[in-house]
């Protein structure tokens, strides 16, 4: 399929890409819409047009399968993303990296800034970077602000697993990929990350690949 019309307005953008139907095609690495980051939400959609494009965000963001999915990684340049996790990881993998699920939210001109000095590494991958990972050191604690899809105002702080989401999919609606912030001695294909990396956390990428831990 043809991506939308650069020409077309963003509402038009989203019906042409929702008027395919199934899941939304993940634009990938190197499409200019990933770097410039997304324009401020200000109702360019209609209600009944953003709760589609949210469910559609949704239904791609579960095939794929991912525990975020920000506007830009389908070709819209809006601040809104989507996040779920269910945390389906072994129990010491969830105690270290701080995994607990997250239930299905909606995140709308979303910010954070950090709590505390506190950093955590771990690998980190993205739909829109598929087949690779890489050890991102990220905030431990964030304060995350914004408002979900009925314009009801966040404002909560959020650590563990959970904070790295929020930083990942806001930091797609700034431009910038994860791999703008990742240890690139530990780049690994999810092949390799499977067979030697599987450890809840990177010290032992870090000695064999080597670089520094926070």
């Amino acid at each position: 399929m043809a991506p939308p019309s650069e020409r077309a307005s963003v509402a038009e953008r989203v019906e042409e890409l929702l008027a395919a139907g199934g899941p939304l095609p993940i634009v990938t690495a190197g499409q200019p819409v990933l770097r410039r980051g997304g324009e401020p939400y200000e109702g360019q959609l209609s209600p009944a047009l953003l709760a589609r494009f949210v469910e559609a965000l949704r239904a791609t963001m579960h095939t794929a399968p991912g525990v975020g999915l920000a506007a830009p990684q389908v070709g819209i340049p809006l601040r809104i993303a989507v996040v779920e996790d269910p945390a389906p990881v072994p129990e010491d993998v969830a105690l270290i990296r701080g995994r607990v699920p997250q239930p299905f939210r909606v995140l709308v001109n979303p910010s954070y800034e950090p709590v505390g000095d506190a950093r955590a590494a771990f690998f980190e991958g993205c739909l829109s970077v598929p087949g690779w990972q890489a050890v991102v050191a990220r905030h431990a604690e964030v304060r995350l602000r914004g408002e979900d899809e009925h314009g009801r105002a966040l404002d909560e702080v959020v650590g563990g697993w959970p904070a790295r989401i929020v930083q990942h999919e806001t930091d797609h609606l700034d431009g910038t990929l994860y791999l703008d912030r990742a240890e690139l001695r530990s780049l690994s294909t999810n092949e390799a990350v499977a067979a030697l990396w599987a450890q809840p956390a990177p010290q032992a990428a870090a000695e064999a690949l080597g670089f520094t831990l926070p």
